[in-house]
């Protein structure tokens, strides 16, 4: 056991390790960060910040020996670093569920190897392989880049077969990748995620299932509970113990899923962190996901995950700033409002800023509640 009052190094410091670290202060854990461009989110509120990149062994080593253990807030991190820093403290998730979650074509093949329920995919590393790749999936379809990408980054959904005719353009606007991923799209009537923590003795816990709406491939709202039947909430469950289960993750994993029209499951992506769509525990749980991210990895039992009320979040991009500083008093007028802001400067339209939660006695009414404020913050 790490025990409270030890020094967790996280690598990454964007608003997931500021918010891990603000959950890891009432546990009484002291916190460092790496992040190569700063000062960072998370470095604004931790013990100390590292700034330097990951190539630079010394200030790596550095960090890794003024800590008890490191674990991450995003996951494409370069093999080798994982490898220099874990032969001086333990890295909490492992190298291997890294290296497979941090890469479209590895969490492909492990999903389909492990008898997961996943898509229909091909891989493309050429334009006339890719051709080949869009034929065999067919129409409508998604290229996804195999490698560091998010929120709809590196992404192209095709409908037709006119819209494939010139590949070697498709290649360009991908920036001429390595390798990519064709899927084939799912018309889904939902989308879902369930959030994971392992500790290392294999001992697990879920959190309630999310159900999720994305804009533009970027998540607008989790909705919990999510409406869904019982019997598909443990079941989506039971797919998130097992993935890690299989991966032998410590800490935490986000398993998004797809609902499909005859109601069986499909695995989207998944991601050895703290997730978006889990930011509604911090005032709809009795425990966070980022506090029950802290006990996973220094061996605490487990805190409850039980829901206390319905909760929607929503995310606030940096879009609801373009009219200048959002109505703050007149979203926190509502009492059931809870506000969380990243403190990451530039409001780029896109970027993620922060986001609220808004809680109440049913879902329906929650949600209507959580969509007016979001309109009225937009319309400032």
């Amino acid at each position: 056991m790490i025990t409270p009052g030890s020094t967790i190094g996280i690598l990454g410091g964007g608003q997931l390790g500021r918010m891990l670290t603000l959950a890891g202060r009432s546990l009484g854990y002291r916190f460092h960060i790496f992040e190569p461009g700063g000062p960072s989110p998370a470095g604004m509120v931790a013990d100390h910040e590292v700034n330097a990149p990951y190539s630079d062994e010394a200030a790596l080593k550095a960090f890794a020996e003024g800590v008890d253990i490191i674990t991450l807030e995003f996951e494409n991190i370069p093999a080798d670093v994982i490898d220099f820093i874990s032969a001086i403290k333990p890295v909490m998730p492992g190298k291997q569920a890294l290296h497979i979650c941090q890469h479209r074509q590895r969490e492909k093949d492990f999903l389909k190897a492990s008898g997961f329920p996943c898509v229909l995919f091909e891989y493309a590393d050429s334009p006339e392989s890719l051709k080949m790749a869009i034929e065999n999936v067919g129409f409508p379809c998604v290229i996804k880049t195999a490698a560091f990408g998010y929120d709809g980054k590196g992404q192209i959904k095709l409908n037709k077969p006119d819209e494939a005719e010139n590949c070697n353009y498709l290649w360009n606007f991908l920036e001429r990748p390595p390798r990519v991923v064709v899927e084939k799209w799912i018309h889904h009537i939902g989308e879902f995620s369930v959030v994971c923590a392992r500790k290392a003795d294999g001992s697990k816990i879920t959190f309630p299932v999310s159900e999720n709406i994305h804009v533009h491939h970027i998540l607008h709202a989790s909705i919990v509970p999510a409406r869904i039947t019982e019997s598909t909430a443990q079941a989506g469950e039971k797919l998130a113990r097992d993935i890690a289960d299989k991966l032998d993750v410590v800490g935490l994993i986000a398993v998004e899923l797809f609902l499909n029209e005859d109601g069986s499951l499909i695995v989207n992506e998944m991601a050895p962190r703290p997730h978006n769509s889990g930011h509604y525990t911090i005032d709809g749980c009795i425990t966070s996901q980022f506090e029950q991210h802290v006990r996973a990895v220094t061996d605490l039992p487990f805190g409850s995950t039980d829901l206390k009320h319905a909760t929607v979040m929503i995310n606030l991009l940096g879009d609801v700033w373009q009219g200048g500083e959002p109505d703050w008093s007149g979203l926190l007028s509502d009492p059931n409002v809870k506000l969380h802001l990243y403190d990451k400067g530039d409001a780029r339209p896109g970027r993620k800023m922060g986001h609220f939660c808004v809680i109440g006695d049913d879902v329906d009414s929650t949600l209507e509640a959580a969509e007016a404020h979001f309109k009225k913050l937009s319309e400032n």
